[in-house]
C-alpha cells in the first residue's frame, strides 16, 4: 500500500479571546469534508480559566478572572499572555490514528524541545502533560468529534504564574507549575512557536 502524505496549514492567530477561538474550532470541525486539510492554530489568550468536562469547580478559589466551561477533556487550567497554546485540528480518522497517538505526539514535542535546551521533561502516569522536576510546564486537554481533534496543548513560556494558585491545576491539589523563563530559557513566545511549529509541521506531514 502506498504511503499517504498529509497537508497541514499552520496559522498564527496572535492574542485572541478564548471563547472566540473555541467557537471557531467547533465551526471548523463541523464544516470539515474528506478534502479539508488539517490545520494547527497557534495562539495566546487573555487571562481565562477553562474547565474540562470532568472539572470539579470546588478547586477554584475566589478570582476576578473569567471562567469558561468547555467540551474538552480534563479538569481546570489557566491561560494567559506569555503562554503558547497549540490547537491541532487534525482528521485523526483519516490518519488511521487515535487520541493516544495525538497525546503522545504533543507531549513528545515539548519533551524534545526541552531537551534541546538541556532540560529534562517527563510524563506522569495518569496525568497528561509534561513535567520538569515534578512541576507542570505543559497541559493537555483534547476533544475528538467525527474523527477529528480540537482543543490542544498549553506551554508556559514567560507568563504570570500567580493565577494558577487559585486552582488545583488539572485537578491535582498542590501541583506546582513552572515555565521556560524560570528554567533559564529567555525565549519569547514567538521564538518558541517558531521552533515548535517547524518540528510539528515535519511530524504531521510525514507520510503515514
Amino acid at each position: 500500500m502506498a504511503a499517504i502524505a498529509f497537508e497541514v496549514q499552520m496559522r498564527d492567530l496572535g492574542v485572541v479571546d478564548y471563547l472566540q477561538v473555541w467557537e471557531a474550532m467547533k465551526a471548523f470541525n463541523e464544516a470539515r469534508t474528506t478534502a479539508t486539510h488539517d490545520e494547527v492554530w497557534w495562539v495566546q489568550h487573555p487571562p481565562v480559566y477553562t474547565q474540562g468536562l470532568n472539572c470539579d469547580m470546588s478547586t477554584l478559589r475566589a478570582s476576578d478572572i473569567p471562567v469558561i466551561a468547555t467540551d474538552r477533556g480534563g479538569q481546570i487550567t489557566y491561560h494567559g499572555p506569555g503562554q503558547l497554546v497549540v490547537y491541532p485540528l487534525l482528521d485523526i480518522k483519516r490518519r488511521a490514528k487515535g487520541i493516544k497517538w495525538l497525546v503522545n505526539l504533543l507531549e513528545q514535542l515539548i519533551i524534545d524541545f526541552l531537551a534541546i535546551h538541556d532540560i529534562h521533561g517527563e510524563r506522569k502516569a495518569g496525568a497528561p502533560g509534561v513535567y520538569v522536576q515534578g512541576k507542570k510546564i505543559a497541559a493537555l486537554g483534547l476533544r475528538v468529534r467525527r474523527g477529528a481533534s480540537y482543543h490542544g496543548l498549553s506551554f508556559n513560556v514567560a507568563m504570570d504564574l500567580a493565577p494558577f494558585a487559585n486552582i488545583d491545576p488539572c485537578g491535582f491539589e498542590g501541583l506546582d507549575v513552572t515555565q521556560l523563563r524560570d528554567l533559564g530559557v529567555p525565549l519569547s513566545v514567538n521564538q518558541v512557536q517558531e521552533q515548535l511549529s517547524t518540528e510539528l509541521f515535519t511530524v504531521l506531514t510525514r507520510p503515514n
